[in-house]
């Protein structure tokens, strides 16, 4: 993992009809905090209006002079979501995501009113923003391009100077790869992250992380065949000497997703949770 860039502007506008709006969330793991989007001008969408947090939902709306019509997220992690409910019962927009999985790490409160399928596109008199369904961070991930200025807004999909935690078992390091790759070949013109700033060489960056993802692949296939029958947390040292001992919690996960991906792959194999 990388570090994140430096505080952001609570407020920007990015472009005529465009706000993000920093979240007061800042972590290890959410940077400066999460990116809230506003698009429109006569009618708004939010995209990720982050976590249930009352200063922020006020930020929201204080934000922008019309109706926020349409609320979206890009998947269900508790730094994205759960103000969503909150800013609908607040303003009566539409909730715009696919359903949350299972798991203690998703947001079970969020119920959204319509899920759109890959490559449909939400439409207004201002914007489109087209669905680009993108599993691997999160299952019910979803970047969107916003159609006019061919910017992809990827939520955790692809982040600003650092790398993302998949987790196992909604989190799946071969879709997140093909995901990648499907990112990349769109060739748009810049990135919007869901933490950090705008990406404006989308191609060099996604490189970057691919090439990291595929570097790990490596050591953990390496480590394998140095070290073969040993558990996840056994094999953490062997693979991630580059990084702190007090986030080896968080290269387990990833550890593991890059495992499943190698048995699934064919080239790894576990007995009783110990992986050759």
């Amino acid at each position: 993992m990388t570090a994140f860039g430096p505080t952001m502007d609570p407020l920007t506008e990015l472009r005529p009809g465009l706000l993000r709006l920093v979240a007061p969330n800042p972590s290890t793991m959410t940077g400066p905090g999460t990116n809230t989007y506003l698009f429109g001008g006569n009618e708004i969408a939010v995209l990720d209006p982050g976590p249930a947090i009352d200063s922020h939902l006020d930020a929201i709306q204080h934000a922008v002079d019309a109706p926020i019509r349409w609320i979206l997220v890009t998947h269900t992690h508790p730094d994205h979501s759960p103000a969503a409910m909150l800013l609908a019962a607040r303003t009566g927009a539409e909730v715009i995501g696919l359903p949350a999985p299972e798991g203690a790490h998703q947001d079970a409160s969020f119920r959204p009113d319509l899920s759109l399928a890959d490559g449909d596109e939400l439409v207004s008199d201002d914007f489109a923003l087209r669905a680009i369904h993108t599993p691997g961070h999160a299952s019910n991930h979803v970047c969107y391009l916003h159609v006019e200025s061919d910017w992809l807004f990827t939520g955790d999909h692809v982040i600003d100077g650092s790398t993302v935690v998949i987790d196992p078992p909604d989190g799946n390091m071969k879709q997140y790869i093909g995901s990648l790759r499907r990112v990349r070949d769109l060739n748009c013109a810049a990135i919007a992250p869901g933490h950090g700033e705008i990406i404006h060489d989308p191609a060099r960056a996604v490189d970057w992380i691919l090439e990291h993802r595929l570097e790990r692949e490596a050591k953990v296939l390496a480590a394998l065949k140095a070290h073969p029958n040993l558990a996840t947390r056994e094999l953490v040292p062997h693979v991630y000497r580059d990084v702190k001992k007090h986030l080896y919690a968080l290269a387990e996960r990833s550890l593991l997703a890059h495992l499943l991906k190698l048995e699934e792959d064919g080239l790894a194999t576990r007995c009783d949770d110990r992986w050759s």
